[in-house]
């Protein structure tokens, strides 16, 4: 019996040995299973950066913190790896995180006595680098923290809605991965993410890596850097503009937005609302690029669409005469803004003037056919296919005479703002309609080599270049008029030309809205008319506090944006001192802090550091610019965005921190910087107006 034994068991391990399997199970694949750690090596998210490299977005961490408060934690060395005095590490935590001392000590003793480790809800999760700094600096037994990936936007309110924002996968796991979720961010999500690496290590049957174990590691493939055309100087000037209107005056919608018109690249682009990236403020309010996804009707902006299609067309006669006021079209009665009209004018005052009748004029000369050919050369009512994610074509209400008259004043049509803008282009570039870009160049993270470059693309030629010219030219008189719209926005020494709108509003009850606010106000402006560089198009919607006119309150965002970007490049003074007196500034972005600090001063220059980071990420004046000696340079760090100490900056120099910033910064007095009401060190994130006393010396 004994002998059988020992047979049938001989058998059994001879049968196991040779196929490895017991009852079904591959013994192999499970010693090496439990042997054997595979972990997921997360590839480097490519960053998004501005036209000239300074960083809008780019890789961050950020921490989850536990405490170990089992007693059979030990360190390699074989001491307590565990919280010993729970009420001196929650008086000290309560300082750090938004819980009381008392909920920390709930969290440390949980009701399951034999737990491991605790966590502290979501108080304790998504702590910045800085927080998780000052916490470990107390060296806490066995205070632990996991680091999870992240993403870092250093520039706060920056082009927002447009550039997007990243979320986790899963919020609590090391091997998460990010992914765009709006914007650039979620529109070149594939491009940015790279490929995820793998490691296999050996371990023991307790989970630890053995040593010199052999691993087998699949590298990670980085993502690629995204170059946008966004000019980091124009921006943040634009959402300093945009915010003081947004302050002031409340309106539900704002949108600037500045083209190269030769080019077609947007430099600037921002919108109200809008939220903080870093914080999420305002993210409910704000959950889509209102730049490509809403669609709106222009208002008399397209008059310079109807314009050109009259002129193009020949149905144009400036010295023809029109009676103003009003018109009957179909069964319904068009008025220009002046009900009472200027009585019987020539049609080359209906542009300059806004009329709304002189246009249903020019649009019943030229015939519906005509006037819809035109549109559809401007591409009204299809998509540009600018690389961001939802846009919307728009479209075009064309069954009535009616509604054919009113697209000639830009109702019965819906567009959005860059299929607007593009079709100015064909105006700005004597025929010529330029494909409006966001994305210059794309760049290989690893080896640094340009993967594709975005050129400037025609699209189409719906007008002559002698069209164009004339159009122009009426552009300019909107200004220079005395019957002209649009004279509040001369600007001195800049040769402008624009055409103002302003939209009504659809009510959902049919028809539109009644009372002095519910329109879309708009301005859209060449610069300088006669063959402008720029394309500057502000809309706004329904503002809440209107105490001023709709034009004065665009006009604060306009004219000091014209004036900006027509001064851009150029000496900041200009005197018959010596080229050889003022100091070239050379690109210090990418230096580390303390090499910028150094460079600068062995130039006789100051620095003005804001951020806790140790590289640099935007700077200014911007390199290849000259500054007298004696200047200071601000200079943003890729760390937390902190409020450095004022004291003894200038006036000018308050103003680089608001323009690098985006921060809303009020100024009192003259001179030089004698007190502020944050204090040095504060986290700028959410910290609402910066009031600046300076004084005279």
């Amino acid at each position: 019996m004994t002998a059988l034994f020992f047979i049938a068991l001989t058998v059994r391990f001879t049968s196991i040995a040779i196929s490895k399997q017991y009852n079904g199970v591959n013994l192999a694949q499970r010693t090496k299973m439990k042997y054997e750690h595979s972990a997921t090596v997360n590839a480097h998210r490519g960053e998004i950066l501005d036209t000239n490299g300074e960083m809008i977005a780019g890789d961050s961490s950020i921490y989850n913190i536990y405490a170990v408060i089992s007693h059979s934690a030990k360190t390699e060395d074989g001491k307590p790896d565990y919280v010993k005095n729970k009420s001196k590490v929650a008086k000290i935590l309560s300082k750090y995180l938004p819980i009381s001392k008392k909920q920390a000590l709930e969290y440390l003793n949980p009701k399951n006595k034999k737990q491991y480790q605790v966590e502290f809800g979501q108080s304790g999760r998504g702590l910045s680098i800085e927080m998780k700094n000052k916490i470990a600096s107390k060296n806490l037994p066995g205070i632990k923290f996991v680091e999870l990936p992240s993403r870092s936007y250093p520039n706060g309110v920056f082009a927002t809605n447009l550039v997007g924002i990243t979320q986790a996968n899963n919020a609590n796991d090391v091997n998460s991965n990010i992914s765009g979720v709006m914007g650039i961010e979620k529109y070149f999500n594939k491009m940015l993410s790279g490929t995820n690496g793998k490691k296999i290590t050996k371990q023991d049957s307790n989970g630890n890596e053995l040593p010199n174990s052999q691993i087998v590691e699949k590298n990670a493939i980085d993502g690629n850097n995204i170059y946008l055309t966004l000019n980091s100087r124009i921006q943040q000037y634009a959402e300093i503009l945009a915010q003081n209107v947004q302050d002031k005056y409340s309106p539900k919608n704002l949108q600037v937005i500045v083209m190269n018109s030769k080019t077609g690249q947007i430099e600037a682009a921002t919108q109200r609302p809008t939220f903080n990236p870093t914080t999420g403020k305002g993210l409910t309010d704000s959950w889509r690029d209102t730049l490509v996804e809403d669609q709106y009707e222009p208002g008399s902006v397209m008059k310079i669409l109807t314009l050109s299609a009259a002129i193009d067309s020949g149905n144009y006669d400036p010295n023809e005469l029109y009676q103003s006021g009003s018109v009957e079209v179909g069964s319904r009665t068009i008025n220009d803004w002046n009900d009472a009209g200027w009585g019987s004018i020539p049609i080359s005052e209906a542009f300059p003037r806004s009329s709304n009748v002189g246009m249903v004029h020019l649009e019943e000369k030229m015939g519906a056919d005509t006037w819809m050919k035109y549109m559809k050369r401007f591409k009204i009512g299809e998509k540009t296919g600018i690389q961001l994610p939802g846009e919307v074509s728009g479209g075009i209400s064309f069954e009535h005479a009616s509604d054919q008259a009113m697209t000639s004043f830009g109702q019965s049509v819906n567009v959005n703002a860059i299929q607007m803008l593009q079709a100015f282009s064909a105006v700005a570039n004597n025929g010529k309609m330029i494909k409006p870009q966001i994305i210059k160049k794309v760049v290989n993270d690893t080896t640094g080599k340009t993967e594709k470059t975005y050129k400037a693309e025609t699209v189409g030629e719906p007008i002559s270049s002698d069209t164009a010219k004339k159009v122009k030219k009426a552009m300019r008189q909107v200004v220079t008029k005395k019957y002209g719209t649009g004279q509040v926005y001369n600007v001195p020494d800049v040769k402008v030309g624009v055409k103002t709108g302003t939209a009504q509003i659809a009510s959902e009850n049919g028809g539109y809205l009644t009372g002095t606010n519910n329109y879309i106000f708009s301005v859209a402006g060449m610069i300088p008319y006669d063959d402008p560089n720029y394309i500057v198009y502000i809309t706004m919607k329904q503002p809440q506090e209107m105490t001023e006119s709709p034009e004065k309150i665009l006009s604060e965002i306009f004219n000091p944006l014209v004036t900006r970007l027509v001064n851009q490049g150029s000496s900041p003074t200009k005197s018959n001192i010596p080229g050889s007196q003022y100091v070239n500034i050379p690109s210090l972005l990418n230096s580390t802090t303390d090499k910028a600090t150094k460079k600068i001063e062995s130039m006789d220059l100051q620095a003005g550091i804001i951020g806790t980071g140790d590289k640099i990420v935007q700077q200014l004046p911007a390199s290849g610019e000259k500054v007298m000696p004696g200047q200071r340079i601000v200079l943003l760090t890729n760390g937390a965005m902190t409020m450095p100490d004022l004291s003894g900056w200038s006036k000018n120099d308050v103003l680089k921190f608001a323009e690098v910033t985006g921060k809303h910064v009020t100024t009192k007095g003259d001179g030089y910087v004698v007190s502020q009401s944050l204090k040095a060190g504060h986290v700028l994130n959410d910290s609402g107006k910066i009031i600046v006393t300076l004084k005279n010396k």
